[in-house]
């Protein structure tokens, strides 16, 4: 269709006379870093790009509920295909492994080839390794399906974050669509458990890959249709052997933190050789990346107090609750006696709390500013958290579905806020290893807070049931393992030892959770802390009106930069 320009448009031309509309060029021609014009309406103005927020949040829906949706259909799948204790692990740890390793790879080559093409070739290899995995004949094709979900994950998740930042030029509503995303981001993840728990009740577990099959052979046709395609700074040659290296250090680095956090011995062999290897590797990577003229990642947006405070915040939010959460779903089911699926039910509060938040939270963006946000975010977490400390034995609802909301709005506060304020830091040209970095950041925070909160709940818990009167030292060194573990133990004892074990392994663990809870909620005031270091106001100003980058460059696709006001006077209201 002809482009025609808007008065806004025509408000904006630029001197070489090309109209600016954020996300289009002039009619003749189309730039690095701009996609092209889609059908339906204009890129930059129309209302299709709430439609373009739609079909993201769709992907990024499948991809969250994924990660979760296997956790409640593991008895199945352990009684159907019988796998080992390995296999079982690799089952479970696989997709979440390669997803995290692939994040920067697939973010970059998505600001080199196109996002829109990597994001749909990540739809392709989803749908096709979830019908793999729906199938799956033996535990060993069972782990390969869930490694190509892993990679088709890695594919989608940076790329609807940084077509978002090209979609929406203007920070107002950019920070709306963010809020809007990080929602279904929280919502996919708890709805994982439930829509599982369903389909293995209903059908069988191979069910909860195949759901995925639909919804990516609608997404396919609509996302090739509607999406735009872009691209960032294609100058040079893209760093093949950086993103291996980025890929391979990460991979080792997640698999060792996991391997802690799953209770293995710190010093293992298995767990501190590719740990250390791993480390190793991002340091020659970064090293690697600051000596090229066009690095694989730009590592000077560190350099950005708002860009690199940003992302510790959220590796810091989810050091402190992703092992808190999964000792939570512990606690409702072992102490209080709730089946998984009302362990669920009790976590939509949570859930609810944590929509509402990221809806709202584009007005109080602009209305707080982000120091003040993620500020605020971290102290309703902290203070969600230590209000849980009021949790017994017992079961007390009003205290947990209060503390849930709470706990849920403060977080998605936090998070909205700080990947809001990280991505207005990129530019458009590096949107792709921006959104990597963040939910690399994502990644290693979940991985990192499972293994410290878990070694702090042991460390706590493990007291509790070493001299139980009238249980042998080896039941009780059984019992210490977990709350699970101890169960058994005192099922197989039985008596009045069995009863002993058993009641002093409750008393254990709800004090193991209370130590948990105050050691998360020191995290997250260090975090609010951190905040202190954000800008104190929300600069608006869209892409379009950045005054570093001329028209000239913007006409030969050279590195644009995040819009931002005058530096001194930044610095003046900060």
């Amino acid at each position: 269709m002809t482009y025609r320009p808007s008065a806004a448009d025509r408000e904006r031309k630029t001197q070489g006379g090309a109209y600016m509309s954020g996300t289009t060029t002039a009619r003749t021609r189309r730039t690095a870093g701009v996609p092209r014009q889609w059908r339906g309406t204009e890129a930059g103005g129309g209302a299709n790009r709430w439609v373009v927020l739609l079909v993201l949040c769709v992907s990024l829906l499948l991809v969250a509920v994924d990660a979760t949706v296997l956790h409640v259909a593991v008895p199945a799948v352990t009684e159907d295909l019988r796998p080992g204790a390995m296999e079982l692990l690799w089952i479970v740890d696989i997709y979440p492994l390669v997803c995290a390793s692939l994040l920067i790879l697939f973010g970059t080559l998505g600001d080199r080839v196109g996002r829109r093409r990597v994001l749909l070739l990540g739809y392709g290899l989803f749908g096709a390794a979830s019908a793999l995995a729906a199938f799956a004949p033996s535990p060993q094709i069972l782990i390969v399906a869930r490694a190509l979900l892993g990679v088709g994950g890695a594919m989608i998740m940076p790329a609807t974050l940084s077509i978002l930042r090209q979609v929406f030029p203007d920070r107002r509503e950019r920070a709306l669509a963010i809020g809007v995303w990080s929602a279904v981001a929280a919502v996919g993840a708890a709805v994982g458990p439930l829509l599982g728990g369903f389909l293995v009740e209903n059908f069988w577990w191979g069910s909860v890959f195949l759901v995925n099959l639909p919804l990516m052979i609608v997404a396919l046709p609509v996302g090739r249709w509607l999406l735009p395609e872009s691209t960032g700074d294609r100058n040079g040659p893209w760093d093949v052997l950086g993103a291996v290296m980025a890929a391979c250090g990460l991979f080792c680095v997640v698999f060792g933190v996991k391997r802690m956090g799953s209770g293995a011995d710190p010093l293992d062999a298995v767990t501190t050789v590719p740990l250390l290897f791993g480390v190793v590797l991002l340091v020659l990577f970064v090293r690697r990346q600051r000596r090229r003229t066009h690095p694989l990642v730009d590592l000077k947006l560190f350099a950005r107090p708002a860009f690199s405070i940003s992302v510790g915040c959220i590796v810091l939010a989810l050091l402190a609750l992703v092992g808190l959460e999964l000792i939570a779903a512990q606690y409702l089911q072992l102490v209080l006696g709730l089946t998984p699926l009302e362990t669920g039910l009790r976590l939509l509060p949570l859930t609810f709390a944590a929509m509402a938040a990221g809806l709202v939270g584009s007005r109080m963006l602009q209305w707080l500013g982000p120091r003040v946000m993620v500020a605020i975010g971290f102290a309703l977490t902290a203070l969600a958290v230590l209000s849980l400390t009021a949790m017994g034995q017992s079961d007390r609802p009003a205290v947990l579905v209060g503390g849930f909301i709470v706990l849920g709005f403060g977080l998605e506060t936090t998070l909205f806020s700080a990947y809001e304020s990280m991505l207005n830091e990129a530019s458009v040209g590096s949107a792709g290893g921006a959104a990597a970095i963040g939910e690399t950041s994502y990644q290693l925070g979940a991985g990192i807070g499972i293994a410290l909160l878990g070694s702090v709940m042991n460390a706590a818990y493990k007291p509790g049931v070493s001299a139980v009167p009238g249980v042998p030292a080896s039941a009780s060194s059984d019992a210490s393992q977990s709350l699970g573990a101890a169960y058994k133990v005192s099922d197989r004892l039985g008596g009045h030892a069995g009863e002993a074990l058993r009641s002093a392994a409750r008393g254990a663990f709800v004090h193991g959770l209370h130590v948990t809870l105050a050691v998360s909620a020191g995290l997250l005031l260090v975090g609010a802390l951190a905040a202190l270091r954000l800008p104190k106001a929300m600069e608006c100003a869209t892409d379009d009106e950045e005054p570093a980058q001329g028209p000239d460059q913007r006409a030969q696709g050279g590195t644009d930069t995040p819009a931002r006001r005058d530096r001194a006077t930044v610095a003046a209201e900060s």
